[in-house]
């Protein structure tokens, strides 16, 4: 479905959460590196249970060797600095959804590259930013809510997700 990025994720836990809903939503996960942990680290993977061996998943030097293997990717970036509301994006199968590390967020330097391309979720005026995995979570639910309402993905009899397109 979608290509979760992760740039230099720090809480070994959110990863495993992370990947968890990845699996569950039929998208992909990719790590950008450094992360703070390692990621055969316990917490990551009991956080993400036994999803986490069916997860796919791709790491990467640093941003640019990112960039590299999908020069041609709509990429969406997640940010509180983000004048774009998630609901007000056009999200589609394939599209990288991009977010930054749990103690900063994505660095300027990549939100200046597509600043066109910076979304955020709404929040109370006040509030700084909510938990990494809960941000992911409703992102992707978000995309597929949109995907399942042009009919890019179905649900079957059972309420199981039924991905009909795969870039």
């Amino acid at each position: 479905m979608f290509e979760v990025v992760l740039h230099e994720p720090e809480i070994p836990s959110n990863t495993g959460n992370i990947g968890r809903t990845c699996v569950a939503t039929g998208c992909a996960l990719r790590l950008i590196e450094p992360l703070g942990f390692d990621i055969d680290e316990k917490a990551c993977r009991r956080a993400g249970l036994d999803y986490w061996p069916r997860l796919r998943l791709r790491t990467h030097e640093n941003y640019d060797d990112y960039r590299a293997t999908a020069p041609d990717s709509r990429r969406w970036l997640m940010s509180t600095k983000g004048g774009r509301c998630v609901y007000d994006a056009d999200l589609r199968p394939g599209d990288h959804l991009i977010f930054g590390k749990e103690s900063a967020g994505l660095p300027g330097s990549i939100l200046d590259d597509d600043p066109d391309r910076i979304l955020r979720l709404p929040m109370v005026a006040g509030e700084r930013s909510l938990n990494l995995s809960t941000v992911v979570c409703a992102v992707v639910y978000e995309g597929l809510r949109q995907c399942l309402a042009r009919g890019e993905a179905a649900l079957d009899t059972n309420g199981h997700l039924l991905l009909r397109c795969q870039r």
